[in-house]
């Protein structure tokens, strides 16, 4: 039986029943979830040997009946595996962005249907269609409550992630109106991340999106055994809104408004680098590409978003101490593009390169009005080099030139190639192409795992 609400208490439940329709995914939007799906296992394959990858997989506890750690052996405690394949997909700084809300969704959403898949038979189609619904709760959320004073304290990952997670988990559990509600408000009591790792260099960003995992799949587990919370989780006097953007909820949020889905302003990154850090990156190899050799940069200008230089860590100059801190720095992103004339992630291990500190010195950062004003819908950025000879070279992009569908394959091959071979990387790739069709969506998630089953062989897939 569905109770009614007390008055202005009906955010939540509008939220939770919009997502809970079955909701077929138009072409575009089934492929942006693929590619993103793609994006996220080729993260989390390249990140597994990473401090964090590794601590949070040691903490895994074996089950039989459990669930797979992407890239690894075994099966594991289903939360245990959710929260170590979170913080993988999180490990290289590479995971997709919905710059609208400054927000990474697929590191959420992607390790929360992928393990429960594993313990509830489903289609691939409804893992999708909950993965796309998982994009849409947190993008629609996001967009109504992060300020640029709120992302520079809180995470915003962490505020709206569970909301993301835990509706996905709802949509593919098929959790009737009341449960979803119940799950959802309890996620709301389990955001989490503070941004002073942005200033210590400190590995707490790296966990984040494990801590909404396992929070939301607990959220999950106690809605169906019959956990009652509040319904105006939203918009009450002590919800999300009034609680950490001391604001009333500005308006009705509304999922997927004119058919549009928000999975769709999702673009992957190119650079293992902060969301800000993306564009002026690309504009410096542009405007170096223009720069003859012979001729020696003596001075930086970077013009960019408000948004960018507000965000925590990206205005700094350092001293760094951490590989984090300097993926957060547009700074240090610049000057090393400018020292090695590349986009990889070699350049963010290079914190005592002497060419990188001289440049950061003389690098400046401006926030430039049009750029600001095209901010989220579009992250330009514009590099002016002042050369030895007296000479200006510049470059400029009016937004991010995100990872297109070639490089994301690329890189998917070559890390998924590294741990599990070429011919189980291939098996992969062809099931997320084709996981619409897939009647055991669980099987993706084996096929991830270093060693198979012992009660399936391969060929059976």
């Amino acid at each position: 039986m569905t109770h009614p609400d007390r008055q202005g208490a009906g955010a939540a439940r509008a939220i939770v029943r919009a997502a809970l329709n079955e909701l077929p995914p138009a072409d575009a939007v089934l492929a942006s979830a693929k590619r993103c799906l793609l994006d996220y296992l080729s993260c989390a394959f390249e990140a597994q040997s990473l401090p964090w990858s590794e601590q949070a997989a040691q903490l895994a506890a074996p089950d039989a009946h459990g669930a797979h750690q992407i890239g690894r052996a075994g099966t594991y405690v289903l939360a245990d595996a959710a929260f170590a394949n979170a913080v993988a997909g999180h490990g290289l700084v590479r995971e997709d962005m919905h710059a609208a809300s400054v927000t990474h969704l697929g590191v959420v959403v992607w390790p929360t249907v992928l393990a429960l898949a594993e313990r509830h038979a489903v289609p691939g189609a409804r893992v999708l269609s909950a993965a796309v619904i998982g994009y849409e709760v947190g993008a629609r959320i996001g967009r109504a409550l992060i300020t640029p004073s709120l992302a520079r304290l809180f995470r915003p990952t962490g505020l709206v992630g569970p909301f993301a997670s835990a509706m996905a988990g709802a949509h593919l559990l098929g959790l009737d109106e009341d449960q979803a509600l119940n799950a959802f408000a309890l996620a709301g009591n389990s955001c989490v991340g503070l941004n002073e790792w942005a200033h210590t260099g400190g590995s707490e960003m790296y966990f984040h999106p494990g801590f909404v995992v396992r929070n939301a799949m607990t959220c999950l587990e106690l809605a169906r055994l019959g956990a009652q919370a509040s319904p105006s989780i939203l918009e009450g006097e002590a919800g999300l809104f009034q609680a950490y953007a001391r604001a009333p909820m500005p308006g009705r949020i509304t999922l997927f408004p004119h058919g549009e889905a928000d999975i769709l302003e999702v673009f992957n990154k190119p650079a293992p680098a902060c969301n800000f850090a993306q564009s002026p990156c690309q504009a410096a190899l542009l405007a170096w590409r223009r720069v003859h050799r012979d001729r020696r940069i003596v001075a930086v200008r970077v013009e960019t978003t408000q948004a960018a230089l507000a965000y925590p860590g990206c205005s700094a100059k350092g001293p760094f101490d951490y590989a984090l801190q300097a993926k957060m720095s547009i700074a240090f992103g610049v000057a090393a593009v400018l020292a090695r004339g590349a986009i990889e992630e070699d350049n963010y291990h290079r914190l005592d390169d002497v060419e990188i500190a001289r440049l950061i010195a003389h690098t400046e950062l401006v926030p430039d009005d049009a750029y600001t004003a095209a901010f989220p819908a579009r992250q330009g950025a514009r590099v002016v080099l002042l050369l030895d000879d007296g000479a200006h070279v510049r470059a400029e992009l009016d937004d991010v030139v995100a990872a297109d569908e070639a490089l994301i394959r690329a890189r998917f091959r070559r890390a998924a190639q590294a741990v599990l071979g070429d011919e189980r990387a291939e098996r992969i790739e062809a099931m997320v192409d084709g996981y619409e069709r897939e009647p055991d969506a669980g099987l993706l998630a084996r096929l991830c795992a270093l060693q198979p089953d012992t009660t399936q062989t391969w060929d059976e897939a």
